[in-house]
């Protein structure tokens, strides 16, 4: 059996890889069934409803408005109109203000609404690849099972990076399948209680892209965990890495940046570029300054970060983390 063989049999057949895949693919399983409950069809009965009632409420705000102004007519030269405003100037409510689509139950619409649910797959499995990769070395280290391994081939790089190779490889192959899963289950969603509207061939190309980066987020998160497990030897290494980078640099630094009024304080926190990757940009505003325009007065100043700036900075972490741990592999005594 290959080395590749039986480390992608190791990595399957552990049981805390199943259970947190299990997990994972629950929690999936729940937005699914939750975006499919709560939305509905626009059937021809339900838009009837929704005009009734739109025209139920416009007729009691006619009603509302017609009672406020002959109130605020009547006490005119009397104590009691500081009161009211101007009588002219009660709000009179508009038929076009009390539309039939502003009272029917929630609608999926598919194009509207897909591209953050993409967004929400790849974070959860992101998180997901992070801690099987973790795991999945680290145990290695705490265990002794890596020093054996290296007593059967004692060339370090090689077996690190076929650990590697094998958990990005199955990452990758369970992301495009869930993936996949993913978007058929939200196209039937759409079909039964939603709307596949507006899905050209150039929406449907802009979704694989952007599933596509999906994946790359998820192999990303799975080396960075599997690299900082390895330079710590023991999956405690990247968990606290994680937790300390939640913690010190997202809320503490976000906090010191507000508190220090430092400009672009977002453009310094992890999710605007992880949004930037996956939306293909993000804009980060400085709310002290002021841009001023004829037109438009003063406005904050903004940036935008793109998804090449974006993939850049992940591409860099990454082959920072995994390059140090492939140096301290090939440098240092194993025990």
């Amino acid at each position: 059996m290959s080395l590749y063989t039986a480390e992608t049999r190791r990595l399957t057949k552990r049981r805390f890889t199943r259970f947190f895949v299990l997990g994972t693919l629950l929690v999936l399983a729940a937005i699914v069934a939750g975006m499919f409950f709560t939305n509905h069809k626009a059937s021809p009965e339900r838009l009837a409803a929704a005009q009734a009632e739109a025209d139920s409420q416009y007729q009691f705000a006619v009603q509302q408005a017609s009672k406020e102004t002959a109130d605020c007519q009547a006490a005119q030269g009397t104590p009691a109109a500081q009161n009211y405003p101007p009588c002219d100037q009660i709000y009179q409510p508009a038929r076009e203000d009390f539309r039939a689509e502003w009272y029917m139950d929630p609608m999926f619409d598919f194009r509207e609404q897909f591209g953050f649910l993409v967004t929400a797959l790849a974070a959860l499995l992101a998180v997901m690849a992070f801690v099987i990769g973790a795991t999945y070395v680290g145990a290695e280290w705490s265990s002794g099972g890596m020093m054996n391994l290296l007593l059967w081939r004692p060339r370090r790089l090689q077996v690190l990076g076929t650990k590697l190779a094998a958990l990005l490889v199955s990452l990758g192959v369970f992301t495009v399948v869930v993936s996949a899963a993913w978007t058929g289950l939200f196209v039937l969603t759409a079909q039964l209680r939603g709307t596949l509207a507006g899905m050209t061939s150039g929406a449907w190309q802009s979704i694989l892209l952007m599933e596509l980066r999906g994946m790359v987020l998820v192999l990303a998160a799975g080396a960075v965990g599997f690299g900082l497990a390895s330079l710590g030897r023991h999956t405690a290494m990247a968990l606290g890495a994680a937790i300390g980078a939640i913690i010190v640099f997202q809320f503490g630094l976000g906090t010191v940046l507000s508190l220090a009024k430092v400009p672009f304080a977002e453009a310094y926190l992890v999710p605007v570029w992880a949004l930037a990757w996956m939306d293909k940009s993000a804009v980060a505003t400085d709310w002290n300054s002021c841009d001023y325009s004829s037109t438009s007065g003063c406005e904050p100043a903004t940036i935008t970060i793109t998804w090449p700036m974006a993939g850049g900075v992940l591409a860099a972490v990454v082959l920072l983390i995994v390059g140090a741990a492939m140096w301290t592999m090939r440098s240092r005594d194993v025990t």
